[in-house]
């Protein structure tokens, strides 16, 4: 009898088991986005060129994350996004782990 329950109970714990590593997963690369693109916008701001803070922003992030870096005259901001976990994808969690940072231009010295 207690096998029996235990065999009903196990894919319901599994799930919920994935589910939450999936959850942990997704939070993580939002942290990860949101360093990167801190990283990112700091570079900018005290003159890096773009290829540099491009390979810097894509070592601190997510793999496969997409970057997009906006300099107009003063104002940076880097944007940094990443696909959420597969198995979030497939439960329709449409939320996407991003980060974004806004930076001023430093005056050269």
């Amino acid at each position: 009898m207690v096998t029996a329950e235990i065999a009903v109970a196990l894919p319901a714990l599994l799930l919920v088991l994935t589910s939450a590593l999936s959850a942990l997963s997704m939070v993580s690369d939002e942290v990860r986005c949101v360093d990167a693109a801190r990283v990112g916008a700091r570079l900018l701001a005290r003159g890096e060129g773009p290829d540099g803070v491009r390979l810097e922003v894509s070592r601190q992030a997510p793999n496969g994350a997409d970057i997009v870096m906006n300099v107009t005259g003063e104002a940076i901001r880097v944007e940094v996004s990443s696909d959420a976990p597969r198995l979030m994808r497939l439960l329709g969690v449409a939320v996407r782990p991003r980060g974004a940072s806004h930076a001023v231009a430093e005056a050269p010295p």
